[in-house]
């Protein structure tokens, strides 16, 4: 798809329950060695600073969370549990380090690479979760700190289709288990559960 169906910049420059709510529907795309691996959003958390306890960046600026500090629109990758990849998109102006986790995708693209990697498990199980999705798409540390808005970046996020309110459900995020109150049951967490009734056609 043309680098114009790219979200911009001021997409992600935007408070980041919104972008979380508004990333539902669009597509999380990687050209990996040259083949497009693709996926519709399905699931997003957001993670809104150093107030935030359930955040990265209740620590403050650290090496690991610089990058929540910078510019919206770049990736945030990090290594959880000595084994997993989960990717971030940055929102809010540079110096305010909010995230949005891309918890889920509905593969559309790429579904044979996808299958190889994923494969081991149902199909509907390949990518329901954010560990799931970076081993599909092979998004791993060094896509950490890249502009996902840049034209010529291999990995981006583009335009999709709007997904009503009716089809949406909030709840707290997930594994935010030694998080105090009320940070641990923020509403924070947004799903689409059947995204197959809303595809368009030509998807």
């Amino acid at each position: 798809m043309p680098s114009n169906h790219r979200l911009p910049r001021n997409f992600f420059n935007r408070p980041t329950l919104q972008v979380a709510r508004e990333l539902l529907g669009t597509v999380l795309v990687h050209i990996d060695g040259g083949q497009r691996l693709a996926g519709i959003i399905t699931e997003t958390e957001a993670y809104c600073g150093e107030a935030d306890l359930g955040c990265h960046a209740k620590a403050g600026r650290t090496p690991r969370t610089a990058v929540m500090y910078g510019p919206p629109g770049f990736a945030y990758v990090y290594f959880t549990y000595g084994m997993h990849w989960l990717f971030n998109t940055i929102t809010q102006p540079e110096g305010q380090p909010e995230a949005v986790l891309i918890r889920a995708i509905h593969p559309t693209e790429g579904i044979e690479t996808i299958a190889a990697r994923r494969g081991k498990q149902p199909r509907r199980l390949w990518t329901d979760g954010p560990a799931k999705l970076t081993q599909a798409l092979g998004i791993h540390g060094e896509h950490n700190q890249l502009d996902l808005t840049a034209p010529d970046a291999p990995l981006f996020i583009e335009k999709g289709f709007p997904i009503p309110d009716s089809a949406v459900t909030t709840g707290p995020r997930i594994g935010l288990y030694t998080v105090p109150e009320p940070w641990k049951s923020k509403p924070w967490r947004f799903l689409v559960e059947d995204i197959e009734s809303l595809l368009p056609e030509q998807i």
